[in-house]
C-alpha cells in the first residue's frame, strides 16, 4: 500500500479510493449500495469515499432513473485521466519490478492472490476463525 500511495499521489491516496474510482471509470455509473455490495462492505463504508471523490471532483453525481433518493455516481473526465494515470503509472512499475521474474512465476502468483482475495471478501470464512463477536 505504501507503494501505491507513493506511486499516486494525494488524489489517488487510499485503496478505497482508488478501487472505486477504478471500479467507475471501467463499470459505469454505480449507486453507492451497489458500489458497497460490490466490494462486500457497508453503505457506510463506501459513503464518505464517495463523498471524497466527489470532493475532489474526481467523481460526480449522476441522475437514478431507478432511484430519486440514490444517485449513481460517475467518473469525470479529471477520474478518468487519473485511472489512466493510475494504471499507466502500475504497468511502468511492475514491469521494472517484474524484470528477471518468469512469466510462469508471475501467473502463478496473480492467480494466488486472486484467490486469497476472493477468499477475505467472502467474510464467513474470516470472521469464523474469529468466533461469534
Amino acid at each position: 500500500m505504501w507503494v501505491a500511495e507513493q506511486m499516486h499521489g494525494d488524489e489517488g491516496r487510499g485503496a478505497a479510493r482508488r478501487g472505486i474510482l477504478r471500479g467507475l471509470a471501467r463499470y459505469g455509473p454505480q449507486t453507492v449500495p451497489e458500489l458497497a455490495r460490490a466490494r462486500s462492505v457497508t453503505r457506510q463504508n463506501v459513503q464518505p469515499v464517495v463523498d471524497a471523490l466527489v470532493a475532489l471532483g474526481l467523481v460526480a453525481p449522476a441522475t437514478n432513473p431507478r432511484h430519486r433518493r440514490s444517485p449513481r455516481f460517475v467518473a469525470t473526465p479529471r477520474g478518468l485521466a487519473l485511472v489512466a494515470r493510475m494504471d499507466d503509472n502500475d504497468a511502468r512499475v511492475l514491469a521494472a519490478v517484474g524484470r528477471g521474474l518468469a512469466p510462469g512465476e508471475l501467473a502463478i502468483t496473480a492467480r494466488t492472490l486472486r484467490q486469497v482475495r476472493a477468499r477475505f471478501e467472502i467474510a464467513l470464512r474470516w470472521r469464523a476463525a474469529l468466533g461469534a463477536r
